[in-house]
Parts: C-alpha cells; structure tokens; sequence
C-alpha cells in the first residue's frame, strides 16, 4: 500500500462530485463535523460503556469515551504524520497531512454502532439467532446472512450505519470519505471469517461497498470472494484502534476509583507501573510541589501521565513499523508490539480489570438486565418482522421508524431492519419499549 492512494477525500455517494469541490474547509473537518450534528452520535451519551448510567457519579458513557477517543486520535496521527513528513518529504503538502483529523473522526464513529447496555446487548443480539427462539431462522436465510446475525458485531453495524441507504435518505448513507471510513473497520473481513473472536467489518448488505472503498485506496486484498472477502488492514485503524484501547482500558481503571470498586492504593499502583523509578519520583514530586491533596485529582494527574506515555509510545511503534504495517504484514495491535515494560503495564491492567471492574456487581447488573431487555426485544420485534400480518405484529411495527424498511417483501430485509431498530436504541429507549410492549408501563399511569 502506498499514502498517496491510501488518502483519499472522494465521498462516498457523490463520487461523480467530487471534481467539482473547491470548499476551503477540509472534506475530513467536515467529516467530523457530520458526525457530531448526527442524531446516532447524539444516542451515544445514553449507552453504557462499561458502567451502569450515572447517577450522582459521572462516568464515562459512549459519548464521553468517543470524544476521548477522537482526541487522542488526533494527537496519534498529528505525530504520526509530522514524523513519517520527515522521513518521506514527498507527503509534504498532500492530504498526508490531514491523517490526524481522519483518524480523530474515525474516534467519534467508531462506537456508533454499538447496541444498548454494551457488550451484552451485542452478545443478546447473537444468541437470539444462535441459541435461542430465532435458531428456527437458519432455514429460511441466506449461510452468509446467518453468519451476520450471529455475529453481530458493533463494528460492522458502525459501517452499516454510515454507508447504508435506509430509506429516504441519500446514497452513500452519510456520504463520508473514503479514508474516514475505511480508518473505522477494525476487521476488514466477511463474518463467515469471523473465527472463534466472532469479530468482522461489514454485513453482506455492505460488502461491496467495503469493496469499492477498499479498492480506491489500494488495500491489500487476501480473498475476493463475497461470502469471504478479505483484506489488510487500513494503516490508519491501528491509530484509530490504539486511541480505543488505551482510553477503554485506562480511563476504566480511574472510574473504578471514583466508583471505589478499586482502592486508591491499587489504582495509583497499576497506573504509576507504567513508569520507572524516576518516572514515579517525579510524578509524586509534582503532586507534592504544587500541594495536590485531593486523591481523586491525584489519580486524574497519573492517568494523564499515563496516557500521555503510551501515546509516544503508539507513535514510536508505528513509525518502526511502517513498511510492515503498508505491507499487510504487521501483527496484532501497536498495544501489543509496545516496549515490554510498557506492555506489561499495560495487561496488568487489563488482568485486573477483568478480575475485579468487569465481574463486578455494578457492571454485571447492568449486564444481566440489559441482556434480558434485548432479548425480548428480539424476541418479539422479530416475531413481527416474521408474521407481519398478525394484528400484534401490525401494531408493533407501527412503532419503527420510516427509515427502517420494516414492509419489504424480503424478510432478510426485515429481520435487518429489527437489528438496526433495536442497535440503534439507547438504554433508557430500550428499557422504555420493553416495558411498554409488556404491559409493565402505561403512558397514563
């Protein structure tokens, strides 16, 4: 792969428009711009991220963590580009440039998939088609549809959601750039190649428009057939992916303190082992000079540090491997190919997190009365999408939106539009529906 096809600010949509542009402001700006106006951008401050929703302590939701995300992808790729600039003079004065701003919207987008109540409101989308009520379904799809549904990937829907033309609305879905899009698929694969981590980038619906992006910008293609389409990965997504990991993992372990699920002495522990003796010393000093007292400002004052540290380091590691990474031949995750002391701060982290954030009694509340919200949700919105002409059903799906094609002839069409019905909801909306379509409340009472 080379940058100057790689970056490409052609439009998704409008490609026979795109010699016609002359706006001084950047196609990427104005990317980002798009997405922050958008309604699904706008849902994300009600979607569980790992913890339950506030209450009278703030912490971070969807929306919260995109923005972080988006912030640190643009610190990412603004030293990526000023770095590789020196090293390749030739990118100099080119769209090159802009990666920082590719990579920070593809921060603001790339959770704009993700269903109500996190990871098990993915899990109950999955298990409905997979082992539950929905299994009967098998029969009567397409093998690559089924892979979709039991896959069901936040990613991938994020994909969907941008490009899709639901109805009424223009081609190209939100009509963004070619490189935006393409810096947001993680997995750029089929479902059917999913394997045992169940993670892909695209529905069939959107593999051939994956396809065309992938094409204009000269991506490394490993297989070309439709039900296993297959390429290497944009260079920008380890940015994008980097941005995640580190905001997901590290800003998960200060709410753990503010939430006091860990103490003080282990946060400050895990965050202050990403540094070397010196490193502590002087962090702790400079709390010490400027009298910081409060734990909590103290804690904020490490994360900083932290984040600021692996940062540089995400930067370093691309930068080394740049030709591995434009050949296709880069493995695993610029977290995962940190220096070892770095990394192995890092899984620390991710060691504990697992033991004593993600089982805890908070996020597995959450988790249990989210999957059992989704999957009835599922169940009974499918029901309709499936028998359309039961009274029941007629009611039920008076309740979509126009934009979902809900009254196609297809039911692969209509069982998609459930799932971008139900992805598409926040929290609160899914809790609201659910206990209206079983009687548990009434708009009067």
């Amino acid at each position: 792969m080379n940058w100057q096809q790689l970056i490409s600010n052609k439009r998704l949509g409008q490609e026979l428009r795109h010699p016609l542009r002359h706006d001084a402001r950047s196609e990427f700006k104005r990317d980002g711009d798009r997405l922050i106006y958008s309604a699904p951008f706008r849902r994300l401050q009600n979607k569980t991220q790992v913890f339950p929703l506030p209450g009278s302590i703030f912490v971070h939701n969807r929306l919260t963590h995109s923005l972080e995300v988006s912030s640190l992808g643009k610190s990412l790729g603004d030293d990526v580009a000023r770095q590789l600039i020196e090293k390749h003079p030739e990118l100099r004065g080119t769209l090159f440039e802009e990666i920082g701003t590719i990579v920070q919207t593809a921060g603001l987008a790339h959770d704009m998939g993700n269903p109500p109540f996190g990871h098990s409101g993915e899990k109950a989308i999955q298990t409905y088609f997979s082992e539950g009520e929905g299994s009967y379904l098998k029969e009567k799809v397409s093998p690559g549809f089924w892979d979709d549904l039991t896959h069901f990937e936040g990613n991938a829907n994020a994909f969907r959601l941008l490009t899709h033309r639901f109805v009424g609305r223009r081609p190209g879905g939100y009509a963004m750039t070619y490189s935006t899009l393409a810096s947001i698929v993680k997995y750029p694969f089929a479902s059917s190649m999913a394997g045992e981590h169940g993670k892909f980038g695209f529905f069939q619906s959107e593999a051939e428009v994956f396809r065309r992006i992938a094409t204009e910008l000269g991506m490394i293609c490993n297989n070309e057939n439709r039900s296993q389409l297959s390429y290497c990965r944009y260079p920008l997504v380890y940015l994008m992916e980097a941005a995640d990991d580190i905001c997901y993992e590290i800003m998960d372990i200060e709410d753990s303190h503010k939430l006091k699920i860990l103490t003080f002495a282990e946060t400050s522990d895990l965050l202050l082992g990403f540094f070397d003796e010196d490193g502590r010393n002087h962090i702790l000093q400079r709390l010490k000079d400027e009298d910081v007292t409060d734990r909590n400002e103290q804690i904020v004052y490490m994360r900083a540090c932290v984040v600021g540290l692996l940062e540089h380091e995400c930067v370093r590691t691309f930068v080394e491997h740049e030709e591995q990474i434009l050949n296709g031949e880069f493995k695993g995750s610029l977290i995962s190919n940190m220096s070892e002391p770095l990394r192995l701060a890092y899984q620390r982290c991710v060691k504990t997190s697992y033991a004593k954030i993600y089982q805890s009694k908070p996020v597995l509340d959450v988790e249990l009365s989210g999957y059992k919200i989704m999957e009835t949700l599922m169940q009974t919105l499918v029901n309709a999408a499936v028998h359309p002409e039961k009274f029941h059903s007629q009611q039920l799906i008076k309740r979509f939106s126009s934009q979902y094609d809900i009254h196609s002839d297809d039911l692969e069409t209509r069982l998609m539009a459930v799932v971008d019905y139900i992805s598409g909801m926040t929290d609160v909306y899914a809790l609201d529906v659910y206990q209206k379509i079983n009687g548990i409340a009434l708009p009067i009472v």
